[in-house]
């Protein structure tokens, strides 16, 4: 690979960052309406960059670069619209960027005149590339680019008396730049503007093209700080692009490195690969108890407005704002999640610990709904999870692989992904109060006087027929049991019994959830569901009976009434594997 050449590792001894932690937010400096903005396709309208900055103004970012003033009318316009109708809050400052040119800076005072605060962005490119290719010129005519834009810029500071102004400056291919030449730029400007007479400025480090592996860049701002002459009198800024992927990592590196700014973008918008990415940033620190210090607590609403201004679309896997990134549908990752909802429901007040969700949905707007969406790849926890926490059913925890086995047979047949209101139907379908050949018609309790027992009168329908059925048992459903045990000649009992109540008031119903099992071993699960609880369980015995494919009913002769036939009875008898 004679092509390309690896990136030269920082001189660096001792480093510290590896060590450092994030305990604390950046300065947050957002240019989305200058660097995202010149990325699109159809840049914004006024309209547009108006809704735009009052979305980043109300999620709290206090700087706001708003474009290049002095390069394109649009931009001016709406720099002045802002100033001029008074649409900056007074503790936010706009930024504006220009090259370092006599008169491009001079149309940028005129533009930022009567504005309260303001960030006056100066920037030329020092790389060495950039020397040799773009403008063949020596380190030390590159320099003198850099001290003329900021002479000029402090001839004209009088235009601003009026501003609180902070100078920011970038040597542009910071990355690109060798360390040393950087930081002799750097001092040089630093030096003349003289933060201790006109106040603290700014250095902005960009990865305008990112280079280098994350470590690599952290490096080489950890060497900017400590080689700065005058490093307690500036901020230090990082502005990073996402060429190599890894625009986040560099900057959290970065910021470890002792950097104390960040420039980003929503969603990592901007040229080729994009801007790092302010809300992963920000929510990345949120997931580590670090307050980021922007309000990102309605996601979905800033990522409605960013596609609806900007015209791009956020990724379904795009870290935090996706539509799929709080979504599981294997199996393995349904079951661990939904065991660890379980937990929160237990106790909302603890630690947020819960497999696979790095961070509570909720915090920032998104729905436990969509957190398990069931295909072909789920499992009995994902089918379990969406019947309770959707439509209130507790299933029973030896029911959910069967459950699941039969929703997943569902959704490799149609290949797709199911609905909630899918799977629910196809769970009634199957389970619940299914009526295909034997039907609860009537019945009524009594209890013995002496015994305590239970005692079941009542009817069922065979296909059409109606039948009697008598039980008596320790309890109602081992009565009916009995009683349809006697009737069709059966020797099956209740393996597993479970209930539960769903809603509330006079609208609760309850849910029995019964295993019936015949003498060879073999059993099969129904469901029963009804106002009265006693019919919900002896539905569901019945539900049972009625999905045994091979269940076949013969009423027993002596259970007939007299005057009866045993119309609808068959010649087989015991209940076998479905």
């Amino acid at each position: 690979m004679s092509k390309y050449k690896a990136y030269p590792q920082v001189n660096l001894h001792e480093r510290q960052w590896p060590n450092n932690r994030i305990t604390r937010h950046p300065l947050w400096c957002t240019v989305d309406l200058r660097d995202g903005n010149q990325a699109l396709a159809q840049p914004m309208n006024i309209q547009e960059k108006e809704r735009m900055f009052n979305l980043l103004v109300e999620m709290g970012f206090k700087q706001i670069e708003i474009g290049f003033p002095s390069a394109s009318q649009i931009e001016y316009d709406f720099l002045r619209t802002l100033i001029d109708n008074n649409m900056v809050p007074d503790d936010v400052a706009v930024q504006v960027l220009t090259q370092s040119r006599k008169h491009l800076i001079e149309r940028t005072v005129q533009s930022l005149k009567g504005v309260k605060r303001a960030v006056l962005h100066l920037y030329n490119s020092t790389s060495e590339q950039q020397r040799r290719i773009t403008f063949r010129k020596n380190k030390e005519e590159i320099k003198q680019i850099a001290l003329e834009g900021t002479q000029n810029v402090i001839d004209l500071l009088d235009e601003l008396e009026n501003t609180e102004l902070i100078f920011q400056y970038s040597p542009e291919s910071f990355t690109g730049t060798e360390l040393e030449y950087a930081v002799e730029v750097c001092d040089a400007v630093i030096d003349l503007w003289d933060p201790a007479k006109r106040g603290k400025m700014i250095i902005n480090l960009p990865a305008t093209v990112e280079l280098s592996t994350p470590n690599i860049f952290a490096d080489q701002i950890e060497w900017m700080i400590r080689h700065l002459k005058r490093r307690d009198e500036v901020i230090i800024s990082l502005h990073t692009h996402n060429d190599r992927g890894t625009g986040v990592a560099a900057t959290e590196l970065g910021l470890m490195a002792g950097a104390d700014r960040v420039e980003g973008t929503l969603f990592g918008n901007g040229e080729r690969t994009g801007n790092v990415d302010i809300i992963t940033l920000a929510l990345n620190m949120y997931s580590q108890g670090v307050d980021p210090g922007l309000d990102l607590h309605n996601i979905p609403r800033i990522r409605r407005i960013y596609e609806e201004t900007t015209r791009m679309h956020v990724h379904e896997r795009h870290p935090y704002g996706g539509d799929l990134v709080f979504t599981a549908f294997s199996g393995s990752h349904q079951d661990a999640i939904s065991k660890g909802m379980a937990l929160v429901d237990k106790d909302p007040q603890s630690r947020w610990d819960v497999p696979y969700l790095p961070i509570d949905p909720q915090d920032i707007g998104r729905s436990y709904e969509a957190i398990i969406r069931i295909n072909s790849q789920s499992g009995k926890g994902g089918v379990a999870y969406v019947l309770e926490n959707e439509y209130g059913l507790k299933i029973p925890r030896s029911l959910q692989p069967e459950i699941g086995t039969h929703i997943n047979s569902i959704s490799d047949q149609l290949v797709r992904e199911l609905s909630s209101s899918e799977i629910k139907h196809a769970f009634d379908r199957e389970y619940v109060n299914r009526r295909d050949k034997l039907a609860l018609a009537e019945y009524a309790l009594s209890r013995g006087h002496h015994s305590g027992d239970v005692n079941f009168h009542g009817s069922v329908e065979l296909e059409g027929t109606e039948y009697p059925v008598e039980g008596t048992g320790n309890g109602p459903i081992s009565a009916f049991m009995n009683g349809l045990n006697a009737l069709f000649d059966l020797q099956m009992s209740v393996a597993e019994y479970e209930e539960q109540a769903i809603g509330a008031g006079s609208a609760t119903e309850a849910a029995a959830y019964i295993r019936v099992e015949a003498r060879d071993g073999h059993s099969i699960w129904g469901v029963g569901r009804d106002t009265d609880t006693s019919a919900a369980q002896f539905t569901a015995i019945l539900s049972a009976m009625n999905r045994w494919k091979s269940m076949e009913f013969r009423v027993h002769p002596h259970a007939v009434p007299a005057g009866a036939t045993a119309a609808g009875s068959s010649s087989s008898g015991e209940a076998g594997r479905e």
